[in-house]
């Protein structure tokens, strides 16, 4: 969480829920001639930035994809120092997202985390449980189709002991068994670093969100780069599926 708070940018519409795909940060300390592991210390101040301009702006739910299931591929000694970095995170960070009222949460098979980390995230998910003003989800080991698996699993051990017959399984009985059911539903999703895809993130969530896809690599992503998303997503007309011309009635 910065210190420094950024200046307030005139929305009308303001997205209550945003994720963001954190993705350049091996390329911005490439480019630098530096190793990829450069560029994700850096990335944390982005994060920082964020964090705070989205609570500042109103946002009332930011998710931000740290590592997914398919991470584990990457070398070794990525993978340890994004484990670190999340060491760090865990004992430095939440305590000022605590004193922003802010609730920290951890999205994602946590299984395969070592036992101090687990333990960590647990303990940082509690000391900001009765937090209020936003909730900070970091998905970690986290992937959209294991979120769906994960839900359906969860559906099908309540339909063997009889808690839910098939006939009452339905999109709303699926969704109350994601990741992220209790918070707004997802508006904006952005990803930093020039690619034009998903990477299986947040895929139930998305929906109906809108998409944002940006040339600037996470570390540069700093205050104005999230205004300028922000300010992109109150310009849009969100249909849902209706035509323009409906959605003006319905305001009028």
């Amino acid at each position: 969480m910065s210190d420094t708070e950024p200046k307030t940018n005139e929305l009308i519409n303001i997205p209550q829920h945003v994720a963001i795909i954190m993705d350049g940060n091996g390329r911005w300390a490439q480019l630098r001639g530096k190793k990829r592991v450069v560029g994700h210390k850096n990335g944390v101040e982005s994060v920082r930035a964020v964090v705070s301009t989205a609570r500042k702006q109103g946002v009332k739910a930011l998710t931000l994809f740290a590592f997914s299931s398919e991470n584990w591929q990457r070398p070794e000694g990525e993978v340890s120092v994004l484990m670190d970095l999340f060491m760090y995170v865990l004992t430095r960070e939440v305590k000022k997202l605590h004193k922003n009222n802010i609730r920290f949460q951890v999205i994602g098979d946590i299984s395969r985390f070592s036992d101090k980390l687990q333990t960590m995230i647990k303990s940082s998910e509690v000391l900001t449980e009765n937090n209020n003003a936003m909730v900070l989800s970091i998905a970690a080991n986290y992937g959209g189709r294991w979120d769906i698996a994960n839900a359906a699993k969860k559906i099908a051990e309540k339909a063997v002991v009889g808690d839910i017959t098939t006939d009452q399984i339905n999109e709303d009985v699926l969704a109350q068994e994601m990741s992220l059911a209790n918070l707004p539903e997802l508006d904006l999703l952005i990803r930093t670093g020039g690619d034009y895809r998903i990477s299986n993130f947040l895929l139930w969530q998305a929906a109906y969100a809108e998409l944002y896809f940006t040339d600037v690599l996470w570390p540069d992503f700093q205050d104005e780069e999230l205004l300028k998303a922000m300010s992109c997503f109150d310009n849009r007309e969100r249909r849902f599926g209706l035509t323009g011309e409906q959605i003006k009635n319905n305001n009028n």
